[in-house]
């Protein structure tokens, strides 16, 4: 923890400084925040925070309750070796990595691509579509595929709380005459409500966050005006371009803002049910 997320934050000095890799920190003149105005007027940099946003806020709006209620449907399932079989299924794509997910969506999304066979045998579309290759596309590729492989993984934590629900619970429901669906709005949501509310926070703080591996597999030059997001941006600028104390000082404000909506959605999970980290 101290080697690889204390000692470098004395990097973030560079965001103040007119950094070049060729002399050490110490030697560049500062520059106060003549960065943090400069990304401020880029438009490029707004595009970036329109993007992130719009798919972080689909991942969370889709993508959070799901794994929720995969966990109640898989719970309720009475065939043991069938739900180990729809775990497995489902925890597989968590352990590849997004470089061969991203190979893989690839070849499929393409025009020649297994997708659209089908949807041209199906006739649900006439003519064969590029899809990474049209922007209109991508946010929609990088939300169902996030969902595909996370899905189960995500769950697993929603099952360990629901494991630990008391079954008297569920005995007395029934015998009170409650069906499955009640079972699950009386007794389990409100018994794994603590979970839910600490794993929603945590996806709150990192909204600005926009799986920087998966975005970069599958981002090319067509798609650059919806695949642009903050993590991309920075990569371009610091590593790419070699603007160093720009990309720092664009790294800053997020991390800074990310803060802020961690400490705000703890907050106001505190005071509305009782529930935060800290």
């Amino acid at each position: 923890m101290i080697v690889f997320n204390f000692l470098p934050m004395y990097g973030i000095i560079i965001a103040f400084k007119k950094y070049n890799i060729i002399k050490p920190i110490s030697a560049a003149p500062w520059v106060g925040l003549q960065y943090f105005k400069e990304f401020l007027t880029d438009p490029e940099f707004f595009n970036a925070v329109k993007n992130t946003l719009g798919i972080s806020t689909l991942k969370i709006l889709i993508g959070f309750p799901l794994p929720i209620i995969f966990a109640l449907f898989l719970n309720e399932l009475t065939s043991l070796k069938f739900k180990k079989f729809v775990q497995t299924v489902s925890y597989l794509p968590h352990f590849l990595s997004w470089v061969v997910l991203g190979g893989i969506l690839t070849t499929w999304l393409s025009d020649v691509g297994i997708i659209n066979e089908i949807l041209v045998k199906l006739k649900l579309i006439d003519q064969p579509i590029n899809y990474l290759a049209e922007p209109k596309y991508f946010w929609m590729i990088v939300i169902i595929s996030d969902i595909w492989k996370e899905l189960g993984w995500s769950a697993i934590i929603y099952l360990a709380a629901i494991a630990s629900v008391d079954p008297e619970m569920y005995e007395a429901a029934t015998i009170d005459g409650a069906g499955r669906l009640q079972k699950m709005w009386f007794i389990t949501l409100p018994a794994i409500k603590p979970t839910v509310t600490i794993l929603f926070i945590l996806t709150v703080s990192g909204i600005l966050n926009s799986n920087f591996d998966q975005i970069l597999v599958l981002r090319n030059p067509l798609n650059a005006s919806a695949s642009d997001v903050i993590d991309i941006f920075v990569y371009r600028m610091g590593l790419h371009l070699g603007r160093y104390s720009y990309a720092t000082a664009v790294g800053l404000v997020k991390s800074i803002i990310a803060l802020l909506l961690l400490l705000s959605a703890n907050f106001v999970s505190k005071k509305l049910n009782n529930t935060s980290l800290f």
